[in-house]
């Protein structure tokens, strides 16, 4: 089955630059979001514009969903103008926003009533890795489904894994984002101490990106830092939103995270200070505030 034409909800920081690596790999794409101003460039670079998600799914072969939190996947799948009211039978989805697990579950269930498939997709990598189409992506959902998607997919991410049934990609993203906000922590930690020992922060990067510690964030959330960029390659509020979502899976299964919840408690302190919308790196300022 060839898969050619692509309904898009969701323009953010991540939404966009995937749209445009559709459209480079040859895909008729029809695009959606709540301000039409974000969907502006893909629209100059050969997207169409759908004034509604029922619209944008009437005729697409796929759909795609990145949006921020589980009620608006909800609101644009299931909604008043959603995808359920004009999907035909046979239509997947698949939902690259990072939502609750058993939410997921429920939606495919529902949509399932309707012969449509839901698959969820949430993805890591950042905005770098959307721009140059390096996505690590998460797969749950059945497996002919997934093939089907396989080649969209690849137009958007390098790693892509099938984890298991509908709700494992979003698990795998919590575990994901558990591991992320610890390596946020730790560069956050380490600069601040470098800072406090009067050591050179562009040799120091240069060194510890090199060895044992470095990795992907330090790479990307380093320079930052040494520029004082706090500008968002991902937000605090939208890392709160994932803590908020992984405290609440693993309080279901008993599993404490002690160090998860300190990060939360720490990012808390950001929004507290009106600094939700800057980005993760912005940590440092707090560990640099405990130690003055």
């Amino acid at each position: 089955m060839n898969l050619q034409k692509i309904g898009f909800i969701g323009m953010g920081i991540m939404g966009a630059p995937m749209v445009d690596n559709l459209l480079e790999s040859g895909y008729d794409v029809i695009v959606h979001s709540r301000t039409k101003a974000k969907a502006e460039p893909v629209i100059e670079a050969g997207a169409r514009w759908a004034d509604s998600p029922a619209e944008c799914a009437e005729n697409a072969d796929v759909v795609i969903t990145c949006v921020t939190d589980t009620p608006d996947v909800r609101k644009v799948l299931l909604g008043q103008g959603g995808v359920i009211e004009s999907a035909k039978a046979g239509l997947i989805c698949v939902d690259m926003s990072t939502i609750s697990p058993a939410a997921t579950q429920e939606m495919s269930e529902i949509l399932s009533e309707k012969d449509i498939v839901l698959i969820d997709a949430p993805v890591s990598g950042g905005e770098i890795g959307a721009i140059e189409a390096k996505l690590s992506i998460m797969m749950g959902g059945p497996e002919e489904a997934v093939k089907k998607v396989m080649p969209v997919m690849e137009a958007m991410g390098r790693t892509i894994v099938h984890c298991g049934p509908s709700g494992y990609g979003q698990m795998t993203k919590l575990v994901n984002q558990v591991m992320v906000v610890h390596t946020v922590m730790s560069i956050a930690e380490g600069f601040a101490l470098a800072e406090k020992m009067g050591l050179n922060l562009e040799t120091t990067l240069k060194v510890t990106a090199a060895g044992a510690a470095g990795s992907n964030s330090l790479k990307a959330l380093g320079p930052k830092i040494i520029a004082g960029d706090m500008k968002p390659a991902f937000m605090v509020d939208l890392q709160m939103k994932d803590l908020r979502l992984v405290m609440e899976y693993a309080e279901k299964l008993k599993q404490p995270l002690p160090g998860a919840a300190l990060i939360q408690q720490l990012m808390t302190a950001l929004q507290a200070q009106g600094r939700g919308r800057d980005g993760t790196q912005s940590l440092v300022d707090v560990i640099r505030q405990l130690g003055r």
